[in-house]
């Protein structure tokens, strides 16, 4: 407990450099349980506690990431189903988070489960989502650090919207018998994407979950994973943890329902992680700065 103690100290002390333009990520695997909306909310959640803006958008039609985020998301609300079917704007449904300063949600209500056969008859149906937040972030005076995209798991048009507004692809892997199974199919998925689609897409991020130190199987898994994607995994793990599955019936993130918790430590880990793995300065920057420093010498 000490331990934990000073870690959650050197954490609430730390703030996370803000990235040179808005990170838009979409949290994605098609395999169903596998800690991806958890994933989605804590890691919002770290990143605002240290002082960024963010937001998280709901496209799973269950609303578990509003829900844990403390969101209204009954079907009287006016949701990411507005924005994709009716062409709201973004800025009309999105709501800040409760719990935690400058983090913000854009919910889903059960009306999002209608919304696939729906968008197959609309102009530009894959790109609605993209085109929505473009112009949402083009509006605010105050930037959004980080776009989280929560999205069912299955590769239907809200999954597609998904990847094609974002740049980055997050990936939760469990440390269970069978985790990289159906990753190959999300592998082939995103790079159908990218070809088609959305050509700067890419895998910036995996995070290994529900890691069990006590077992084999959890440390074969993860070094299986690392040796797979030695550039993307970050180093930290996420425990298996019943604090983490409880907060949401709590309409909270582990991060604010039990702050001392392992989960909630891990969480913030890998959050710093992938804030500080994200702020180096674009590789053009980089090369111009090596020009001009080679000019003067």
């Amino acid at each position: 407990m000490v331990e934990q103690a000073h870690q959650k100290q050197a954490l609430d002390e730390r703030r996370l450099p803000r990235p040179h333009h808005t990170r838009i990520l979409t949290v994605a695997n098609q395999k169903g349980g596998v800690g991806k909306t958890t994933t989605t909310v804590n890691v919002a959640a770290a990143l605002a506690l240290a002082g960024l803006r963010v937001l998280v958008i709901d496209l799973d039609p269950q609303g578990n990431a509003s829900t844990a985020l403390g969101v209204p998301h009954h079907s009287e609300v006016t949701s990411i189903y507005d924005v994709l079917v009716d062409g709201a704007p973004l800025a009309d449904i999105i709501q800040p988070c409760p719990e935690i300063d400058g983090l913000f949600c854009a919910p889903a209500t059960i009306d999002l489960a209608g919304s696939e056969i729906e968008l197959v008859s609309l102009v530009a149906r894959e790109t609605r989502l993209r085109r929505a937040l473009t112009g949402y972030l083009e509006e605010q005076e105050d930037r959004i650090d980080y776009v989280l995209i929560d999205c069912p798991p299955s590769l239907g048009l809200l999954t597609v919207n998904a990847f094609v507004a974002a740049k980055e692809v997050l990936i939760p892997i469990q440390c269970e018998y069978y985790a990289l199974e159906g990753l190959s199919q999300l592998l082939k998925n995103i790079e159908m994407i990218k070809i088609h689609l959305n050509p700067e897409l890419h895998v910036s991020t995996i995070l290994l979950t529900m890691y069990d130190g006590r077992t084999r199987l959890s440390a074969q898994v993860a070094d299986e994973v690392r040796s797979h994607f030695p550039d993307q995994t970050l180093r930290g793990t996420v425990p298996r943890s019943v604090r983490v599955s409880e907060a949401p019936s709590h309409g909270q993130t582990v991060i604010t329902y039990d702050p001392m918790s392992s989960g909630a430590l891990a969480y913030r880990e890998a959050a710093a992680e992938l804030a500080e793995r994200g702020a180096a300065p674009p590789a053009n920057q980089v090369a111009e700065a090596a020009q001009r420093e080679d000019a003067t010498t």
